[in-house]
């Protein structure tokens, strides 16, 4: 049996960092219209650290975190059509249920997959699930973000921040992006048009006519976004501590006003393959932890320090 048995950071009660704890267990198997996929990398969310210590979606402990996968398919359940045993993918399979990512195995809907794209490594495409699909549902699902559309990103240099600047680019739109004084010229070099150090300039009273802004900051930040839109614009905020009911009455019937949450979604992914192949979606990667360290990571994640993704090799 020890060849069906994995490594796995598992945890049995909500708390900090410390309950995290590197286990042996029984490696899940598929089922129908599932792979098995052999993790290489896992990308670490602030969803990740949130679900730890008891503000997830997933119940009560004991549970495995982390929805960011990458690796490769070494079993294929029945009705599987799309990925053959051998094959590279990435994704972020069942958010917000559990996907147990930090582990040596993961099953995971066929569905939820894409193939990683030749040449890439497994740390870099286990970054960029969670945070990319997040960019692409609101940008491109939701707003249907278009060439020539002027696009305010609050945060435009955090974990999703800076995937949203390249795929709006990516659409054909004018990006103004905020940020802290040290990431300007980060976002220059994304090819932001106008970077906006946030403790020099107050967005909500330079700004004007936008037609989607994306709040990846929350609180006072998305209230004080509704200026910037031109009338009809959308403001999307994606901090689920983010109460949108005072937004909404004050937007009134000038803007419109949403949330969102991401989910797993096949069509997004690829499309996230497909702008990484050409090189015109990359995600930074900021610091590199081995699995049986992901409480490291988790305490790093915490103080918001980290200057891009973190990730955990498991393989």
């Amino acid at each position: 049996m020890q060849n069906m048995m994995m490594r796995a950071i598992r945890q049995s009660q909500f708390g900090g960092p410390e309950v995290l704890g590197l286990v042996s267990m029984a490696r899940p198997e598929p089922r129908a219209t599932e792979v098995l996929v052999r993790v290489a990398a896992a990308g670490v969310n602030p969803i990740d650290w949130k679900t730890r210590s008891g503000y997830g979606t997933i119940g009560k402990p004991p549970f495995i975190v982390g929805w960011d996968v990458a690796g490769t398919v070494e079993g294929v359940g029945s009705g599987v059509t799309r990925f053959s045993v051998g094959d590279r993918v990435f994704g972020m399979p069942e958010f917000p249920r559990e996907a147990g990512a930090y582990a040596e195995y993961v099953t995971s809907r066929s569905r939820h997959l894409a193939r990683i794209p030749e040449g890439m490594e497994f740390v870099d495409a286990a970054a960029l699930p969670l945070s990319s699909l997040i960019a692409w549902q609101s940008l491109v699902d939701t707003a249907g973000v278009g060439q020539g559309d002027r696009v305010l990103i609050q945060g435009a240099a955090g974990g999703v921040g800076h995937l949203a600047v390249q795929i709006a680019k990516s659409l054909g739109a004018y990006v103004l992006g905020t940020c802290a004084p040290q990431d300007m010229v980060f976002l220059k070099e994304l090819g932001v048009d106008e970077p906006i150090d946030f403790t020099q300039q107050d967005a909500s009273e330079s700004v004007r006519d936008v037609d989607v802004v994306l709040d990846l900051v929350g609180g006072p930040v998305c209230a004080a976004s509704l200026p910037v839109l031109r009338d009809g614009g959308l403001l999307i905020s994606v901090p689920s501590f983010t109460d949108l009911v005072p937004v909404r009455e004050e937007a009134a019937d000038r803007v419109r006003v949403t949330g969102i949450l991401v989910e797993p979604d096949r069509v997004g992914m690829e499309a996230i393959a497909d702008l990484a192949a050409m090189g015109k979606l990359q995600a930074r990667v900021a610091h590199v932890f081995p699995l049986k360290d992901a409480a490291s990571a988790h305490e790093l994640g915490e103080t918001g320090e980290a200057a891009g993704k973190i990730v955990l090799t498991v393989a």
